[in-house]
């Protein structure tokens, strides 16, 4: 696309020009201060990544003067249970947030946050937007300070058009009268899947809260310039709904939009595997059943490429701002997403999966003194978002809290290309018998247009599970635990509740051969699958890098 190699050529450099070589340590400097991007819903769709058509410039350019995860993986396809994971340092079951109703600090009153640890270390710890997800922000020990005030007069974020905020709030009405208020909280009543209207970048939520950002971070450096800061950064599009400038819709043309290579469920799959897109299913417009016709469906993919190019643009305004203040040179730069997302790949539409295109994430570091020969590179090490961490903690020189259960990467911002780790590890319970939050079904869920595809979905997994049928494990104790290996996903699927459980399912993907996973070819390789059973129930802990340097 000639518009997409133009904004490489004019904004990609935007980032990476003033700093090609590596800069001298200086003695006695301050520790570096650490710009934590998070980014919502994120599959690796960018130009970076190999996306033909994505325009993302500015991340394309960190990552073009930094190192590049190839092989990076979420512990869990859900904001909650990811975002609580890589933000404690520990693992879904460990934490037990496996849906997106459980407060982590429920359940976990003493353990320490990544943000947390920093503050009590010396840093003034802050952030905007989405860190953490929804409101289970722990606004009283992860951070010392808030952003500063900036004035909402006028900006109300979500829908603009008038039309639009009547349809949202009339089905939200309707759905709270009939089941209350959660009916909201489980994603019922919904408006249109996407906006696209002519207003600026800061009437909309990422938009503001780059600004805030980026004048918090100036009022930390005017208030205290000695003090390193760990600020977050974190952008909710491209999730659901899909709402940024009319610009961005304007910057792609349909006509080079292509729809999902592999658009069926893979031969011989886990029927429970998979779930019925209830998620964009809720929204006004789309068809409660059956299948996404490719002409929305090219306009479903252009909405989430819009808004993946909004929040590229906020994050190259963060990144201009750190360089304008002077600090680029002390300044670790991580960027991340929470989990991927299905664009009609498999026939679904959404996260909360097992497979490759839910649990593959961007990840992204830059740092000021990695290596010139480091700087453009890529890996191709299998890395976990609970690996972030003891990363930070190693790469600002402080210690690791004990219940960190992730592996620091640090080694490999000076030899990409060693050997790392033997496998990596994502979980999610039964995604076509959960709600798109990871919960069980609700009332609301079972009674509304939704009951007739559920029970379409529950009647595949009873066919194919025969005798194995048993509502309650299915519904509520039914675990998918997924291991991928540099050549193999593997997936089995137990009853989380006992750790003596054997499994009811397996499923192995050969990523040599079909890297789209496309089919389960468990059935015909008993040996291989035992031997994959082998690693699998080594864990994380046996399946870690063999460096002594990690210190994890």
């Amino acid at each position: 696309m000639n518009i997409r190699i133009l904004a490489l050529i004019c904004l990609g450099l935007l980032f990476s020009c003033k700093n090609t070589t590596t800069p001298p340590k200086k003695e006695n400097a301050k520790q570096p201060n650490i710009l934590f991007l998070a980014i919502d819903d994120l599959r690796p769709e960018l130009g970076v990544y190999g996306s033909d058509i994505a325009i993302t410039p500015n991340i394309d350019a960190l990552a073009q003067d930094g190192l590049r995860f190839n092989n990076a993986y979420c512990q869990q396809a859900i904001c909650s249970p990811s975002r609580a994971s890589l933000m404690t340092g520990a693992r879904p079951e460990t934490i037990q947030v496996i849906e997106n109703f459980t407060y982590f600090r429920d359940k976990n009153p003493d353990i320490v946050t990544i943000p947390q640890h920093f503050k009590n270390n010396g840093y003034e710890a802050v952030y905007t937007g989405k860190i953490y997800h929804g409101k289970y922000n722990d606004p009283e020990l992860s951070w010392s300070r808030e952003p500063v005030k900036m004035s909402k007069t006028d900006v109300k974020f979500g829908f603009k058009l008038p039309e639009n905020i009547k349809m949202q709030k009339e089905n939200s009405a309707a759905m709270v009268a009939k089941y209350g208020e959660n009916a909201l909280r489980n994603g019922l009543g919904k408006g249109p899947s996407y906006e696209f209207a002519d207003f600026p970048d800061n009437a909309y939520e990422d938009g503001f809260n780059t600004d805030l950002a980026i004048a918090t971070m100036k009022d930390m450096l005017q208030k205290n310039p000695e003090k390193p800061f760990f600020l977050g950064m974190g952008m909710k599009k491209p999730h659901l709904d899909w709402i940024a400038p009319k610009k961005y819709w304007d910057m792609y043309d349909e006509a080079d939009i292509k729809l999902a290579a592999q658009d069926k469920a893979p031969n011989d799959g886990a029927t429970m595997g998979l779930h019925a897109s209830f998620e964009l299913r809720a929204r006004a417009g789309i068809p409660k059943k059956g299948d996404i016709s490719p002409e929305q469906a090219i306009k479903l993919k252009h909405a989430y490429l819009a808004c993946v190019s909004y929040v590229d643009a906020q994050i190259g305004r963060m990144l201009t701002a750190l360089e304008d203040a002077g600090i680029k040179d002390n300044t670790i730069v991580i960027l991340w997403s929470d989990h991927g997302w299905h664009l009609g790949d498999m026939g679904i539409w959404g996260k909360a999966t097992n497979y490759e295109i839910a649990t593959r994430v961007p990840l992204i570091i830059w740092t000021p003194d990695m290596a010139k020969e480091t700087r453009g590179k890529s890996t191709d090490a299998l890395v976990e978002l609970v690996d972030m961490y003891p990363t930070l903690c190693d790469l600002a020189d402080i210690s690791k809290p004990n219940t960190l259960e992730g592996q620091s990467f640090a080694p490999l911002l000076s030899n990409p290309d060693q050997k790392w780790k033997t496998a990596v590890f994502s979980q999610f319970p039964t995604p076509a018998l959960r709600e798109w939050a990871a919960n069980p079904l609700s009332k609301g869920m079972r009674e509304t247009s939704f009951g007739p595809l559920i029970e379409e979905v529950e009647g595949r997994i009873k066919k194919q599970q025969g005798e194995k049928w048993d509502r309650d494990l299915f519904e509520n104790r039914l675990m998918g635990y997924s291991m991928r290996t540099k050549n193999y996903r593997f997936i089995v699927w137990k009853d989380y509740t006992d750790a003596t459980a054997e499994p009811i399912f397996v499923e192995l993907y050969d990523h040599n051969k079909d890297p789209l996973e496309t089919v389960n070819i468990a059935k015909d390789n008993p040996q291989l699958v035992a031997e994959l059973m082998q690693q699998f129930n080594k864990g994380w802990k046996g399946n870690r890098a063999e460096i002594s340097q990690t210190g994890a």
